[in-house]
């Protein structure tokens, strides 16, 4: 005999992903940026401060690839990175 009651039983809507859960990446499209981000770890005994460009690589892989949701790299703290970018890149240009 089942115990559970269903009253007024409601249809199930699903949700996308919270913030911070995305799909996996089944075919391995970033594969190699995602190793070379976790060797950058294992390298500096898990200080991910010092392996942020890797990370910055590995998010842009993801995101180009619709693994997740597009976010400007600002919001996800590599702003100090992009303008360092920029200025090496504009310094190029100017030689």
């Amino acid at each position: 005999m089942s115990t559970a009651m269903n009253f007024g039983v409601k249809t199930f809507k699903p949700r996308p992903p919270e913030k911070g859960s995305f799909p996996l990446d089944h075919f391995g499209e970033c594969k190699s940026l995602k190793e070379t981000f976790m060797k950058c770890l294992r390298e500096n005994r898990f200080q991910s401060s010092l392996c942020r460009e890797e990370s910055k690589e590995y998010l842009e892989c993801r995101m180009e690839r619709q693994l997740m949701a597009k976010e400007p790299l600002e919001k996800l703290g590599f702003k100090d990175l992009i303008n360092d970018q920029a200025a090496e890149e504009q310094k190029k240009l100017e030689d």
